[in-house]
């Protein structure tokens, strides 16, 4: 099971691309958490304004990450409807890895994360 981990965050100054991060639910260590979204959120690279997907749609990137921090797999679960966007979250995710290694006190050998990023409208 995935439980949101951080609170919505605008990727961008307009604050109309946005990321969310979901992380399993035995991953209790919030800094670690943080540490994760963090490093994807900074290696998104929103594609060109024609490259958006319609308000309310987004990509979902799952992403499975080693006990040393490396990215074991990643896929897109979830479809905007625009190709290059969904090849932007994509490659945020595998461009942020590897990540830190996994909490000891996480006690799997992988963790499953899941980044959702949207276009939303402004307010």
């Amino acid at each position: 099971m995935l439980v949101l981990a951080l609170a919505p965050v605008a990727l961008a100054a307009a604050g109309s691309p946005q990321l969310q991060a979901f992380f399993q639910q035995d991953l209790t260590d919030a800094a670690y958490q943080q540490k994760v979204y963090s490093r994807v959120a900074g290696k998104w690279r929103q594609p060109g304004a024609k490259a958006r997907p319609a308000v309310g749609k987004k990509t979902v990137v799952r992403a499975v990450i080693g006990r040393d921090g490396k990215l074991v797999s990643t896929d897109i679960a979830i479809e905007s409807g625009s190709k290059a966007w969904d090849a932007a979250a994509l490659s945020a995710v595998k461009k942020a890895a590897p990540f830190p290694p996994l909490p000891e006190s996480f006690p799997l050998a992988t963790l499953d994360a899941h980044f959702h990023v949207a276009w939303v409208a402004s307010p």
